[in-house]
């Protein structure tokens, strides 16, 4: 059975990664050019700060430069982290992403924006926010009913803090 050039490169990779304190969350090769650039996703529960990332990549450059998974020829090693608007594929996803908003695409047509406030095994429990002026509602989301959810970025989110000290005034 024959496995692609990625799927190698995760089986070379992803245990060092690991031994990092981090999760290999994706792992691409795309020619850019006559350039080759091998993109390498990481993250944790913790997050990933940027000499975490600088160790991995030290890491993962001397792993490569000892075997020939990359095969002949130059390329580039991208080591990131998965951004502000990530994805949410896997349960750890959803746990990284408790108390932020997510837009959720549902398996039964439509969309739905709220904040994830508990992630259990069978699903989400959901602060939907209240249109013009209108209270938050709760929901209920369970995995089989979402075919896409991407972490949204909020600029003028107030905290609980901020709240308790507007509403004292």
């Amino acid at each position: 059975m024959s496995t692609t050039q990625s799927e190698r490169l995760r089986e070379l990779l992803e245990p060092l990664v690991n031994s990092q304190g981090l999760d290999l969350e994706e792992i691409a090769v795309d020619s850019v050019g006559r350039k080759r650039v091998l993109r390498v996703v990481v993250d944790s529960d913790t997050g990933a700060d940027l000499d975490r990332v600088a160790d991995v990549s030290r890491a993962l450059s001397a792993k490569l430069d000892e075997t020939d998974a990359m095969g002949e020829g130059t390329y580039d090693l991208e080591v990131g982290t998965p951004g502000a608007e990530r994805l949410l594929k896997e349960h750890r996803h959803y746990v990284r992403a408790v108390d932020r908003m997510v837009k959720f695409q549902l398996a039964e047509g439509g969309e739905l924006i709220a904040r994830i406030l508990k992630v259990d095994d069978e699903g989400l429990d959901l602060e939907v926010p209240g249109v013009k002026g209108r209270k938050s509602t709760s929901r209920r989301l369970a995995f089989p009913e979402i075919t896409r959810a991407r972490v949204q970025v909020e600029f003028a989110r107030k905290d609980k803090k901020d709240m308790t000290e507007e509403e004292e005034a």
